[in-house]
């Protein structure tokens, strides 16, 4: 079921369009990793937490100017890339070690199953543009955790959507290593 986007204030005097059904629910499902398996794209204050915590040349790597988290080979058949890799941070267990162990994670990480975006054209957020927040096409199909639990989405943006997206020339978060 689609609706019709809306604003929905996520902080105070920070909105999002929302272009998803407001009845949505999403919760993560033990085991699941599927979010693992994307490029981490690093924002340069999660770079600098991850500095904080990591060893950063261990566990990034840059792209086309950008920093990620990197990833690599696993052993495990699912929730991994067509190459098998999956985020340096899941361990065997399936659990992240950031999340786990340090009680952090970047603000990519949290987005998931969101996927956010600025109109072209659009002013910045920062230069008070609309940041977009839809779910991610193939969040339909692989993430276990939409409509499993009593948690809307639309009353909890900002467990998805860090503050520090409004502060981004380009918050867009589909972005592949």
């Amino acid at each position: 079921m689609s609706s019709q986007p809306h604003t929905v204030e996520v902080y105070p005097g920070r909105t999002a369009v929302v272009d998803f059904d407001p009845d949505l629910t999403f919760e993560c499902v033990e085991e699941c990793t599927w979010c693992c398996h994307h490029g981490v794209l690093l924002y340069e204050k999660d770079l600098l937490e991850l500095a904080a915590r990591e060893n950063l040349n261990e566990s990034t790597t840059q792209f086309r100017g950008q920093d990620f988290v990197r990833q690599e080979v696993k052993d495990r058949t699912e929730h991994v890339d067509e190459e098998g890799k999956a985020c340096f941070f899941l361990r065997e267990d399936g659990l992240c070690a950031l999340h786990d162990e340090h009680d952090w994670k970047p603000a990519r990480c949290s987005v998931f199953p969101l996927h956010v975006t600025v109109e072209d054209g659009t002013a910045t957020p920062r230069e008070g543009g609309d940041i977009h927040v839809s779910i991610r096409d193939t969040a339909h199909k692989h993430c276990e955790g939409l409509n499993v639990s009593e948690r809307r989405v639309v009353e909890h943006l900002d467990a998805f959507l860090p503050e520090l997206l409004w502060d981004l020339d380009d918050p867009e978060t589909y972005r592949k290593l």
